[in-house]
This record gives structure tokens, sequence and C-alpha cells, in this order.
């Protein structure tokens, strides 16, 4: 396994599920990590935890729907930290999942789409500036099975936008491979979150087939079987992978595709 330790990187919506998931990993290695999201209370609490682990934490509050207030991120965190050396962009939202495609709604489709890709962009965007006056860096964007294949739960507004993270995660790593500068993506399959598991819970008629059916092991994945990944294509060992779109989904794809 690789090691990012003693690195500043940058996880947006990593106050809660994968994302706290992943700042907590990072922490524990020792990295400088900034996290991203909505709600203070809970950034703060994550936060304690890195620090408690080993790393440092920040938390900045933060829409990635506004992209001044991307801006003001990277700036925020250059300032504390001096560079970026690794971000995760992770934030975003569900959907409407379990909703056939002609019965989407205009206001659901165009917020998670604004979510879920633009904000992603702006998030790339502003990370690229800022790694390209330090000699690189490597980013990872947080995509889904969906995003590979489409999906047969109801949710095209979610594949549409997570198709559309792998076209800019390779779109970016040709333009900036010359520049020390690799952007990859993880693919998850369904992982236990708090997104994920009040469904199950809810819906357990409904769920249960869709995850035997989107699972070859039988199974959820844990967050922390995304974060290791994400730590290895942050560090040094994932030196020549660049523009990789990685299923960490058990293998239910293989089925799917």
């Amino acid at each position: 396994m690789g090691d990012v330790r003693g690195k500043s990187i940058l996880v947006t919506g990593g106050t809660s599920g994968l994302g706290a998931d992943m700042a907590r990993m990072f922490g524990s290695r020792g990295d400088k990590v900034a996290i991203t999201g909505r709600r203070s209370e809970r950034g703060k609490a994550v936060v304690e935890e890195i620090n408690n682990a080993g790393g440092e934490g920040l938390f900045i509050q933060n829409d990635i729907m506004d992209g001044e207030s991307v801006d003001q991120v990277i700036a925020a965190v250059v300032e504390r930290f001096g560079r970026l050396d690794g971000a995760v962009n992770n934030a975003g939202i569900s959907g409407a999942p379990f909703t056939r495609f002609a019965d989407m709604t205009d206001e659901v489709w165009d917020a998670v789409i604004a979510t879920n890709l633009t904000g992603v962009w702006r998030c790339m965007r502003a990370e690229i500036r800022a790694m390209l006056k330090t000699g690189g860096g490597s980013i990872v964007n947080i995509s889904s099975i969906y995003g590979l294949v489409g999906s047969d739960v109801g949710h095209a507004d979610y594949a549409a936008s997570k198709h559309g993270v792998v076209g800019l995660t390779k779109s970016a790593a040709i333009d900036y491979a010359k520049e020390n500068i690799r952007t990859n993506a993880i693919c998850p399959g369904y992982c236990h979150s708090e997104m994920v598991d009040p469904v199950v819970e809810q819906q357990p008629e409904l769920t249960t087939p869709i995850i035997a059916r989107h699972s070859a092991m039988d199974r959820l994945g844990h967050g922390y079987e995304i974060a290791e990944t994400a730590v290895w294509l942050l560090s040094d060992a994932s030196s020549f992978v660049n523009g990789a779109a990685i299923p960490v989904e058990g293998g239910p794809s293989q089925r799917l595709f």
C-alpha cells in the first residue's frame, strides 16, 4: 500500500458517510486534511476525530454549487497548509431513486446535475489551478457503479451525473498528465452509509433483491474499503495510474455489463 503521510488533502463532502471515512483514514496516516460540507457541527466532530487520529484537520463550510465559494475553499486550504497535494471530490446528492425516466422532474434533474457534475467540475478547476502552482498533485473523483453502467433502479439523473464525472476524470487526466497532475475516479457499489442504510432498513422488500443483484459477494461494501482505494490513488504507489475509473463494488458490474 502506498503512503500519503504528511500531505495536504481536501475531501469535499467530508462531514459524513464515505467522505468522513476517507477523511478519518487520511488523518490516521498523519495527513493535513481539510473537509467541506454544509453541517458545521458534523464538520467540527470529524475534524476532532482527524486530530485525535494523528492528523491535522480543518473544516470549511461550503456549498459546491457556488463557484466563488469553491475558490475560497482552495484558498483557505493553501493558506492553512501551504499547498494542495491531493483532493477527493466526494460531495454529491442521490437525486430521485426508484423514479422512472419519464416521471422525473426538471427540478430534480437540474439539482443532481448541478451538484454531482457541475460541482465536481468547479472543484477540479480550482484544485488544478492550485496544483499547477506547486508542481502537481493527484485528484480522485467519487463516481459510482452507475458511472459505468445504466441504472436499473430508476435513477437516470444520478447515472447521467456519475457518467459525466468519469468523463471529466478522463479529460483532465489527458490535459494535465505532463504537468504531474493525475486524475482518477473510484466507482463504488452499494456501501453502508448514512444515505444507504436508512433506505435498506425502511424498505427491505425493495432493497434486498437489488443488493443481491448488485453484489457478487452478496453484501454491502464498507467505507474503509473505498477509503483504502483513495489512499492508494493519492499516493506515489499509483504514480502510473491516470484517467482510470476503478470499480470498488465486489463484482456486481460484471453482472450488469
